[in-house]
């Protein structure tokens, strides 16, 4: 294991914010490209022999959503989380972050990282980025797994409820797109707002401890990281016009799984995905709310496992 010295210095060296707390996860190795002028952070490790299996996180989370998953991966696959532009330790350009652009940004980096084609498993925005990223790599995607996303323009609901029941799964959308206030109202606040996304859309509150609260708070906080993540909210209609363009060509060709929590936002992702895609599947993991990597890992890698097996 690195000691936290070694770490340290190995962040510094590359990292846009070194004063971020350095994580490490045994067996992967903390990595920096450039992506088409875009610093993107990434954890690799796993067989560098094996399929490639490229994970991205939503919000208000990094690669480390991604980290009890990595490991039940890594004797099969090599394994490649990323920090899309905004998130953990990844530059947060002023730049456009409608899901097309970003996703452009992130296939360069999976090549910039030597992987010719790949395996994408996404959540939440990251979900969102996988999804446009799908319709314009398909000849090097391999397939895609979707995990519990309002996509922009797919599986986004055009309406938020008012329904006390349903509305506090996706009032945030609106207040997200509303100039200047949640900057002003949550600085200084980050980590209350994270603790209420982590623990109220958990199933299971306990999945999430302090470290991981200081940790997504720390990086919200960072400096351009609230724009940056509310800018992925503040793009999604040019997202959705971005998507459906594309679809109106053609359907979603590479194999698509979706996957649902049981107590998650969207109940079933694979029929709501299934107009768009000619090849999907669907899993719906028991016990599990909104921040299914997170809460039910093992489910999730073994999941992805066999999706890639069964179309391998």
């Amino acid at each position: 294991m690195t000691d936290p010295a070694t770490l340290k210095q190995i962040f510094s060296e590359a990292d846009p914010f070194p004063d971020l707390p350095p994580h490490h996860l045994d067996g992967f190795t903390h990595r920096w490209v450039d992506a088409d002028g875009i610093r993107l952070h990434a954890v690799d490790g796993g067989r560098p022999d094996g399929p490639a299996v490229v994970l991205l996180a939503g919000f208000p989370q990094s690669w480390q959503a991604w980290r009890k998953v990595m490991p039940r991966l890594a004797d099969r696959f090599r394994v490649i989380a990323i920090d899309l532009p905004g998130q953990g330790h990844s530059e947060r350009p002023a730049v456009s972050y409608d899901t097309h652009t970003v996703a452009a940004h992130v296939h360069t980096a999976v090549r910039a990282l030597g992987v010719s084609t790949y395996w994408l498993a996404a959540h939440d925005v990251g979900a969102w980025v996988a999804f446009s990223l799908a319709l314009t790599y398909e000849s090097e995607l391999r397939g895609v797994a979707l995990l519990d996303a309002g996509i922009p323009g797919i599986t986004l609901p055009e309406s938020i409820p008012t329904d006390p029941d349903r509305a506090w799964k996706t009032w945030h959308f609106a207040f997200h797109l509303v100039p200047e206030l949640p900057e002003t109202l949550l600085a200084g606040r980050e980590r209350d707002y994270v603790s209420w996304f982590l623990k109220t859309k958990a199933l299971a509150p306990d999945a999430f401890d302090d470290a991981d609260l200081d940790h997504y708070a720390a990086a919200l906080a960072a400096e351009g990281g609230l724009r940056a993540s509310l800018a992925y909210y503040r793009a999604a209609a040019e997202s959705a016009r971005g998507n459906h363009q594309m679809l109106d060509r053609r359907h979603l060709t590479v194999p698509v799984l979706g996957i649902s929590g049981s107590h998650g936002s969207i109940p079933d992702m694979a029929a709501s995905l299934g107009p768009w895609a000619d090849d999907i599947t669907g899993v719906v993991v028991p016990d599990a709310g909104h921040f299914i990597p997170d809460e039910q890992p093992e489910a999730v890698a073994a999941a992805l496992a066999a999706f890639i097996a069964g179309r391998d």
